[in-house]
This record gives structure tokens, sequence and C-alpha cells, in this order.
């Protein structure tokens, strides 16, 4: 991969970000993080996380750092990344009732009203992000997008593997990146909210 190039993994919250990381990981790739948050029962293999990325808008200091490696950054932050950077954005896809259902399980485990929003209501607010997020992606020259399917990807991931390899120029483990992928780690399937 061009050493100059930022690879963002990213999606809506609970989309499977934090396994890509692990995968890119395992695959032999630098990532851009920090520890602070730690591993916990909705994430138990870690966030993977860089906090300084929460803070795009106002502070863009970090991205030299970010140069030949991966960031993690939720989709709603994308649009803040400047030009002057090449990005190759790892974009993570999941079914909307598994994020919905995976998100109102973090919010009943941290204490805080999973029915602020209705399910239906939330739905709807992600959908049209997600439609403008990849809208606006699809027209930035300084950016090129693969989307992943969280859920196809558990269910047979050497094909998304060989895929995310060869996005990011060829070089990774591929097998490594393979035997990251826990379905015991799927909490939230599709056929169980159904």
């Amino acid at each position: 991969m061009d050493p100059e190039t930022i690879v963002i993994v990213s999606g809506l919250p609970r989309s499977g970000t934090s396994m890509m990381m692990k995968m890119l990981e395992a695959g032999g790739m630098e990532l851009l993080t920090d520890g602070i948050r730690a591993a916990d029962e909705d994430n138990p293999k870690g966030y993977y996380e860089f906090e300084q990325v929460k803070q795009i808008e106002h502070d863009k200091s970090w991205l030299p750092a970010a140069r030949g490696k991966a960031v993690k950054m939720i989709s709603a932050l994308l649009r803040h990344l400047p030009e002057g950077y090449s990005y190759k954005v790892i974009f993570m896809q999941r079914a909307m009732p598994e994020v919905l259902a995976s998100q109102r399980q973090m919010l009943i485990r941290r204490g805080q009203d999973p029915d602020k929003i209705s399910d239906e209501r939330m739905a709807e607010l992600f959908s049209k992000h997600l439609e403008q997020v990849e809208a606006w992606l699809a027209q930035q020259p300084h950016f090129e997008t693969l989307y992943v399917s969280y859920n196809d990807m558990l269910v047979d991931p050497e094909p998304y593997a060989r895929r995310i390899d060869a996005f990011l120029g060829g070089g990774l483990d591929v097998e490594r990146m393979v035997g990251v992928v826990d379905p015991n780690l799927y909490r939230q399937r599709r056929e169980k909210l159904e």
C-alpha cells in the first residue's frame, strides 16, 4: 500500500468496525489506536479506537501520524476529513435490525434509556444518513471505498479478506485475517431478531 494513504475503517456504530480493525492488525497492518477505551461486554476483543478522531472537526493534527496506518472513524465524521491526503475507506455494512438490537443492548448495559428514540425512527435516521454518506463518498476524488457486509463476512470470511487485501494493495496475511473472524461474537443475529 502507498505509505501516504490513510486507511479508514468506518460505518454505523455497532456495524463490525472493531472486528475489521482486528482483522487488519492480524493481517500485519499498523493501526492508529490509543487503548483508552478498554474491552468490555459489548466489545470483548477491544474497540481499537483513537480518541482524537472524535475531534476531527476542530483538530486535524493527528492525520500525518495516520499515514500508512488504519484508523477507526464513525461514518458521521468522514466529511470532516480534509483534502490533501488520500484515503481508502473500508465501510462496514450490517443488517439494520442487528445494528439497532446491538445498540439497544449496549445502552441497557450502560444504564441508559434504550427507548429514548424508537427503533423505527432510529432506522429511518440511520438509513437516510447512510444514503447521504455513500453519495458523498462517491463524489470525493481523494477517497476510494470498499463496502463490506458484516453479515456475509461472518458466514464466509475468506473472499472478503482477499478483497480487502487487494483493495489495500496486497501483502496482508489473509489466513490470519480469516482466523480473527469469530462467529461466537455474532450475538444479534438477523434470524434471532425476526
